[in-house]
């Protein structure tokens, strides 16, 4: 059980609401930005990262439905990827990693999601599309979301911007899928870690409310605008902040 002062509370459901907001407007959960914000604080990896899968499962359900709705969602581009991810992620969230390793690997998550939300808006419109194959994305996936098991996150941030550097699909395909494929991770990830007894949430329900709010805003607005530069360039220095402290706790 996490006790936190009233002030903190509200502070960090703030932070919150603003990390899935920005997360979701591009069709990610925010898995990563909820690990950076949780990492200042004393908390054990394990609740941690269990609470990162709840609020992504919450958040990247809500963009999934709103870029579907919209018409962006292609099945045929995402069920490969899900297909091999599922087992995966799942047995990533079995596997019991050492706290410094942990956090090494998280650190490298928060740097690749840093970087990615600097380069949001750049554009493959006009560029030729390139055809998936099933032997590419078969291993991407199953490799993406081992990964994603073990750190706690849906791997969107480490799918989007390949398949944007790929030209598997434009922009808005692209954060659908994500979408798709960060709920499917979350959710076999927290099977996962119900199998071996570290499914944790503890006194962290009320982020679910700030999260549920800050993805009905994000979604909502993601179809129409991208959030401004300078709120994702500070959003990437909290990561690559959080990212550094994990390096030296490991270390």
């Amino acid at each position: 059980m996490i006790e936190w002062t009233l002030l903190e509370l509200v502070g960090i459901s703030v932070i919150i609401f603003f990390v899935a907001a920005l997360y979701s407007s591009v069709g990610h959960g925010g898995a990563s930005g909820y690990l950076a914000v949780l990492s200042f604080f004393s908390i054990a990896p394990q609740l941690i990262s269990t609470t990162a899968l709840v609020l992504n499962v919450l958040v990247s359900g809500i963009a999934f439905f709103s870029f579907a709705r919209g018409g962006h969602f292609s099945i045929r581009l995402t069920w490969p990827f899900i297909a091999a991810s599922i087992p995966a992620a799942f047995l990533g969230g079995i596997l019991k990693v050492a706290d410094h390793t942990y956090y090494l690997l998280l650190a490298l998550a928060l740097i690749v999601a840093a970087v990615r939300l600097v380069r949001l808006g750049v554009s493959t419109e006009g560029a030729m599309m390139r055809e998936l194959t099933l032997r590419v994305a078969l291993p991407t996936g199953a490799g993406i979301g081992l990964l994603s098991g073990m750190i706690g996150i849906g791997g969107g941030i480490f799918l989007s911007p390949l398949m944007q550097f790929m030209r598997w699909a434009d922009i808005k395909q692209i954060s659908a899928t994500a979408a798709c494929f960060i709920l499917a991770n979350s959710l076999a990830g927290l099977a996962g870690r119900t199998t071996n007894t570290s499914f944790h949430i503890g006194s962290l329900w009320i982020l679910l409310i700030a999260a549920f709010a800050g993805g009905c805003f994000g979604s909502y607005t993601g179809a129409r605008i991208l959030l401004s530069l300078t709120l994702r360039r500070i959003l990437a220095i909290v990561l690559l902040l959080a990212a550094l402290k994990l390096v030296i706790t490991a270390i």
